[in-house]
């Protein structure tokens, strides 16, 4: 009995730590990504018109 309340709860509590660690990735590479165009693009005149 013990272990099918494990498996239970591995099956609730495990699709959940999937999509938060996906999340943390997509904001990491984002943020990445971000300072990465500000680096490369540091003289345009566009960046002026970001808000």
């Amino acid at each position: 009995m013990p272990g099918a309340i494990a498996i239970l709860i591995l099956l609730l509590v495990l699709p959940v730590v999937v999509c938060m660690s996906f999340a943390a990735v997509a904001a990491v590479l984002g943020h990445l990504l971000y300072k990465d165009g500000e680096v490369r693009n540091a003289d345009s005149e566009l960046l002026d018109l970001n808000v």
